[in-house]
């Protein structure tokens, strides 16, 4: 394979690289959690009060005393050192789908100018950065700065290490000095409470006597790419965009299925396996890893974790994905499209709820029909769907994700329920106002002596419902690779939150009618079905009969790009869901719309710069080139009478020509900024800056099949993809 000089050098380097030395992999239970000061650490190092009063805020939400915050502190403290960590850090989460973090060092001195360590309860509870410098939807101007981090008990502190040394880092909320949330982790907290307070009205209507604190859990499957750092460092679109603007298509994509789930490259396996001994240090249960079906594409998966732990350590595992993939000379792509014509990457949040007395609501057992609570809360998430569909869709709204929603090979951005065949008769004979006994799965055998007999799953697997039932927990399965889970996590647990209040309403308006326990769910059930089971849908939702039947018949919305989908955060209702539960105040929810919408136009403007860029200073001299090396040729032949057939001359004249006039209109509207509106500049970046974006990209790859391979200044993806 050949190349231009850069990726001859690239494929070289590549090719001959020495492997990077890893120790060998340590048993897992000698190096769980050694990083991380969790309640076992926390017991051992502070007084038996204290500690008691720490496990039962981070078990129960209750306050902490602000002189344990003092205890808690001198211990971290003297952890931290012990780990070589001289300095820490409020890490926390603002609306950028990435963390944050300001160091502090340990270190004070005293009048006699020695030094010493210092770290008080003040200091763990309370930090100061910059409260206008993050996108805030205009909470914060410049000259009203101020902003604060304060500790978050219930996610642990954990050593980062770096080979530049070790920090302790504080999982943190982020406010203004006004008292707003600027970040992801307060309205996740806040969200959960809300859950839990309304739970805990349908359980006691339900007559359960003892209720522990419930939580919504989430295991996120995050998916990746990994590509050559030598290659990324050729291609400015990967390094500033996350994405590939321009490339052909190669020969040989995933048309073979023979990537997905097969054996994992030596190079990668050893990334992963060093990726997963830092995430065991750290107390991240990661449990799965393959390939997934794009060349180049891969998966881990944690174990589910509480929400608002599992979102800490889903942030955390992001960076330690990009890091430890530079370690060993990979760049690690968290964009939801960075190839085109092959498939995307999504991070699929596993979620349910459940606490320690009655265990996990979302899950059926061998009886559904016979589960009343399991009803009522499977039940309240179908409500939750139907009535907010288009707010979860705001909620994984991005530039990055539109690519890749509603393709064939992500969930469409219609919001839709998957149930499965026995639930979903459950449902329907409830609708209908009966109640038989839900069929066996029956047990799966092949007629095979030597495989052992097992019971058949009571429902199939839709990989095309975005929202779909999975045994025992809701799969939300159209959220992007490189969001943080929070908005998702934040978005079921309110809704979740206003249906359980809907469903508790009407139970007591039932019971005090005298009706039977069953009845007066069966009643609710029956209602709630009657004005929201057309959200259920069990079949292909690839296919354009869904899309017409959803919104033709159904009444669901169709939101395919983030234009669309934004614009929800500003209707009437999710205005009151957010108000009602407490999660978000009218003006917390204005500034996410207006940090979102610009973080939307400004990834399209940056993309459409890179675009005109990258075709007239890389693509056009590559293709002037050719041309010129053709027109000698020809030249020369002719000299020796010799007619060349000049038929590639002028397909790549009139695509070099097609690809400037492209160029030239995309110039010309990107520096429109004269909007009435925020939601019209939105608009205007997705059907018009984008197609034209589009236009160039047609004509440019079509210039890249044409043009001398030793000509092409950018890597293939045929070397992107393959070459490890």
């Amino acid at each position: 394979m050949s190349g231009n000089e850069s990726r001859l050098q690239a494929i070289y380097q590549i090719t001959n690289r020495e492997p990077v030395q890893v120790s060998k992999p340590e048993v897992m239970n000698k190096i769980w959690a050694t990083d991380v000061f969790n309640l076992a650490k926390m017991e051992e190092s502070i007084a038996k009060n204290a500690f008691k009063q720490v496990k039962n805020t981070v078990q129960t939400g209750t306050p902490l005393d602000p002189s344990t915050a003092d205890v808690v502190a001198a211990a971290m403290k003297e952890w931290a050192i012990s780990k070589g960590a001289k300095f820490y850090s409020h890490i926390f989460y603002p609306m950028t789908n990435i963390t944050a973090e300001k160091h502090d060092g340990f270190i004070v001195t005293n009048s006699d100018g020695a030094a010493i360590t210092e770290f008080t309860g003040s200091l763990l509870i309370k930090g100061e950065p910059d409260g206008s410098s993050f996108p805030n939807g205009s909470i914060r101007m410049t000259n009203a700065a101020r902003g604060y981090t304060a500790w978050d008990p219930t996610s642990p502190a954990y050593i980062m290490q770096t080979a530049n040394g070790s920090t302790l880092m504080i999982p943190s909320v982020f406010m203004s000095w006004t008292g707003e949330a600027l970040d992801k982790k307060i309205p996740l907290l806040r969200s959960n409470h809300a859950m839990n307070k309304a739970a805990h009205r349908v359980l006691s209507l339900m007559g359960e006597k003892e209720i522990s604190t419930l939580n919504s859990s989430c295991g996120a499957e995050q998916e990746y790419f990994l590509i050559d750092t030598n290659f990324a460092n050729s291609r400015p679109d990967l390094l500033l965009a996350g994405r590939t603007l321009f490339g052909a298509s190669p020969a040989k994509g995933q048309e073979f299925d023979d990537h997905y789930f097969g054996a994992i490259p030596a190079r990668v396996q050893v990334f992963m396996q060093d990726l997963e001994d830092k995430l065991f240090r750290l107390g991240i249960p990661a449990k799965t890893h393959h390939n997934e079906v794009a060349p180049a594409q891969f998966e881990i998966a944690p174990y589910y974790e509480s929400a608002n732990v599992a979102a800490d350590h889903q942030q955390l595992m992001m960076t330690l994905l990009k890091s430890t993939a530079r370690k060993h000379g990979f760049t690690c792509l968290l964009h939801e499209k960075p190839f085109a014509g092959i498939n995307g990457s999504g991070k699929h949040v596993n979620w349910s709820v459940g606490n320690s007395t009655q265990g996990n609501l979302l899950d059926p057992g061998k009886t559904p029909h016979d589960n009343l609570n399991f009803l009522l809360f499977c039940g309240a998430v179908i409500r939750g769907v139907h009535k907010f569909g288009p707010l979860l869709r705001a909620a994984i709204a991005t530039a990055s994700n539109d690519h890749r929603l509603g393709a064939n090979e992500a969930p469409p951005a219609i919001l839709s329920v998957y149930l499965g065949d026995q639930l979903e008769k459950v449902y329907k004979d409830i609708l209908e106002g009966k109640l038989i006994k839900a069929a066996a799965a029956g047990v799966m055998d092949l007629g095979l002596s030597q495989i052992l007999h097992f019971e058949r799953d009571p429902g199939d697997r839709n990989r095309t419902s975005p929202f779909a039932f999975t045994g025992n927990r809701f799969e939300f399965r159209a959220v992007g690779s490189s969001q943080s889970v929070s908005g998702p996590l934040v978005t079921m647990n309110t809704m979740l939150a206003d249906s359980l209040n809907w469903v508790a309403d009407k139970l007591e308006i039932e019971l005090k009618k005298g009706s039977t326990q069953t009845i007066a769910v069966m009643a609710v059930l029956k209602e709630l079905m009657q004005k929201h089971g057309n959200v259920v849908f069990g079949g292909d939702g690839y296919s354009s009969e869904w899309h017409r039947m959803a919104v033709e018949e159904r009444g669901l919305k169709n939101l395919p790009t983030t234009a669309d989908a934004l614009p929800a955060l500003r209707e009437e209702s999710v205005k009151k869901l957010f108000e009602s539960t407490g999660v978000l105040s009218p003006v917390e929810l204005e500034s996410r719309y207006e940090v979102y919408a610009e973080q939307y136009i400004l990834s399209i403007e940056v993309e459409a710069k890179l675009v005109v860029d990258m075709a007239k200073t890389l693509i056009y001299p590559a293709a002037i080139r050719y041309l010129s090396d053709l027109a000698m040729a020809a030249s020369s032949m002719a000299d020796l009478n010799v007619e060349l057939d000049d038929s590639i001359a002028q397909k790549v004249a009139a695509e070099t020509n097609a690809m400037l006039a492209a160029v030239a209109k995309l110039s010309e509207v990107i520096g429109r900024h004269d909007f009435a509106t925020t939601e019209d500049h939105m608009k205007f970046c997705a059907h018009e800056i984008r197609p034209l974006m589009v236009a160039v990209r047609v004509h440019a790859d079509a210039l890249e099949a044409e043009v001398a391979d030793e000509l092409w200044p950018l890597p293939k993806y045929s070397e992107m993809l393959f070459i490890k």
